[in-house]
């Protein structure tokens, strides 16, 4: 199984609004008929994430959004970029925007928190408040579903870049779980994390994070 994730920036600070929704009401349903993806959800960096997170470093520190699809093999791939072409040639494609980090990435843990009825290949399946996501280097998902309000943890690697995104899903509160997490991942030993911290869910027809930082 492959996560194929995306984090993205948007280039234009008026563009929050239009990208939302192009890409929650054309661009995500378009990939679920693709056969063998299974998931695609989309989170948002808000100021109020970013005031939480624990490491930011010049890669990731522009985004605004992470998107993460699961497919069922790299079997999916072909299909998949051969629909992001056929939409840009029909002129269905956003483009101010500019991925920072995007790739597919192999599925190499997966946990479930004890008090949750569900298996850890449930976990993204269930409705979360949003994830905890940690970049770089593998931290310890088992220690992650131990924090409060944390419901699993998947963990994906890209062995070729020699890194690790591990995402935590959220069913509590994201903001206490984001103050449990976030010390620890700024205290691991060896190479320090790219980026760690919380994204909030994005609700359909509420987009408004950024309209206060719009340049009026």
């Amino acid at each position: 199984m492959l996560g194929f994730f995306s984090f993205t920036e948007i280039t234009d600070p008026a563009a929050h609004e239009a990208y939302n929704a192009w890409h929650q009401l054309d661009h995500l349903p378009e990939q679920f008929t693709i056969e063998g993806i299974t998931f695609g959800q989309r989170w948002v960096r808000s100021p109020r994430c970013v005031d939480a997170e624990a490491v930011s470093d010049t890669l990731l520190e522009p985004f605004h959004y992470m998107t993460l699809y699961l497919m069922r093999d790299d079997g999916c791939l072909p299909a998949f970029f051969a629909l992001a072409k056929r939409l840009a040639a029909e002129d269905r494609f956003f483009t101010a925007r500019r991925a920072l980090l995007s790739g597919p990435f192999e599925v190499v843990g997966r946990w479930a928190a004890p008090r949750v009825a569900v298996s850890p290949g449930a976990v993204p399946f269930r409705p979360s408040q949003g994830v905890y996501v940690v970049v770089g280097p593998a931290i310890d998902g088992a220690a992650l579903v131990d924090q409060h309000g944390v419901a699993g943890a998947w963990q994906f690697a890209d062995a070729e870049r020699d890194r690790t995104v591990t995402v935590a899903f959220v069913d509590g509160d994201l903001w206490q779980a984001a103050a449990g997490i976030g010390p620890a991942c700024a205290r691991i030993d060896g190479p320090a994390p790219e980026w760690a911290g919380p994204l909030e869910r994005v609700d359909a027809f509420r987009w408004d994070w950024f309209a206060t930082l719009t340049p009026q």
